[in-house]
């Protein structure tokens, strides 16, 4: 153990391989829902259809990581660094980011539809508010990437009036009123926006700009993430309970994803505009409880392939669209059909292979400059509670 500057011992936790296999399933997800949007098999189109709940996933990962983080920080600190948070953040993020924002606005042929938003959107991470996928849906993927950057700024400083105040049991009731919150805004987007429009051709337009990309509609996810985090630090005693159960979350959770499936038959029905979002997120979190656990098969499991996934998943997800672009592109050219197997091969390769170019070129060069930037800044350093967070981590 480290010491924090004459401060309490900061514990270490080992790697955690179950969440490497998380990071891997939400990325796999995404790629399947996204890749029906260009020519693709037809086998992809029932199953790939769930695979837009693979941004849930990564938002209970990244509020379950981030949360872990902070609140280890409060406890041994008895403060939270906000500058030291943000720099790390701002390090890790942003590189990429920015490189594949200036991709989209330079190279015109790298873009997966016509029209952008303003460049400001993308600098503010304000781009999910008011976004129209019939006039501006190029990169249109970044929205979720916005949730998270607003989430990175306020869930430090909500921990750190929590510390200063001694508000631990507020925080926990903010916390539980949250997904009533969200579900009240839901229905209110519904009522006001998508049933004036039902029968109409906009109609789906409207479910996205409206429901499905605020952010206030979409924090289940995070709040179930950062809810397991903090049963798991404040409650260790029950939380070493609960990790004793690791494969029946796993159950569990296959149960409540089953009942989601279902639920979200018709995506942009009532019922799933509704209810779908927290019932994810519960399946997630409860496959997340099985994936910490040291009695599940998914913290016992080591595999570079997942491994490998999860370290260029945000990489993946910046790019995806774009390369899918490209590539099909040269279908003609390459006399390979568009929505062919071999051409999702073909993606999928060249995918892999620029993340891993954009992980070795930009995210692992600006990461070891984050590691000298904050030894400069801070003498002695500690261990960080939790293997590095991939963002996304969509």
């Amino acid at each position: 153990m480290n010491h924090l500057n004459g401060g309490s011992p900061v514990p270490t936790l080992p790697k955690l391989h179950g969440l490497d296999h998380l990071r891997a399933l939400a990325i796999v997800l995404v790629l399947g829902f996204h890749y029906r949007i260009f020519a693709h098999p037809e086998w992809l189109t029932a199953v790939g259809a769930f695979g837009w709940t693979g941004v849930d996933l990564f938002f209970v990962l990244s509020g379950y990581l981030i949360a872990t983080q902070l609140f280890g920080e409060a406890t041994h600190r008895q403060r939270v660094s906000l500058r030291e948070f943000f720099l790390k953040r701002s390090f890790r993020i942003l590189p990429a980011y920015l490189l594949v924002v200036a991709v989209y606005f330079l190279v015109p042929a790298f873009r997966e539809r016509v029209a952008l938003p303003p460049l400001w959107r993308f600098l503010t991470f304000t781009q999910n508010f008011g976004l129209d996928l019939g006039t501006t849906g190029t990169f249109s993927h970044a929205w979720s990437l916005c949730i998270e950057e607003q989430f990175y700024l306020v869930l430090p400083l909500c921990v750190a009036a929590m510390v200063r105040f001694r508000a631990e049991k507020r925080f926990a009731w903010v916390l539980l009123g949250l997904p009533v919150v969200g579900l009240l805004a839901r229905w209110s987007s519904w009522h006001q926006f998508v049933a004036p429009r039902l029968g109409q051709e906009d109609v789906a337009l409207a479910w996205y700009q409206w429901i499905y990309y605020p952010t206030y509609n979409r924090l289940d996810g995070l709040v179930v993430g950062i809810a397991i985090a903090a049963f798991c630090h404040y409650h260790p005693a029950w939380s070493a309970r609960m990790r004793g159960y690791g494969n029946w979350w796993v159950l569990a959770s296959a149960a409540v994803l089953t009942g989601a499936y279902f639920l979200c038959q018709d995506a942009r029905g009532y019922a799933a505009s509704l209810y779908g979002f927290p019932v994810v997120a519960l399946g997630y979190g409860l496959l997340l409880v099985g994936a910490i656990s040291p009695t599940c098969f998914l913290y016992r499991l080591k595999s570079p392939v997942t491994a490998q996934l999860a370290a260029l998943s945000f990489g993946i997800y910046l790019i995806h669209k774009g390369i899918i672009h490209l590539v099909q592109g040269q279908a003609e050219a390459w006399q390979v059909p568009a929505d062919s197997n071999t051409m999702l091969g073909l993606c999928m390769v060249a995918i892999g292979s620029s993340a891993y170019v954009l992980h070795r070129v930009v995210e692992k060069p600006f990461l070891a400059l984050r590691q000298r930037v904050l030894r400069a800044k801070q003498p002695t350093r500690t261990v960080p509670l939790v293997q590095p967070v991939q963002p996304l981590e969509v």
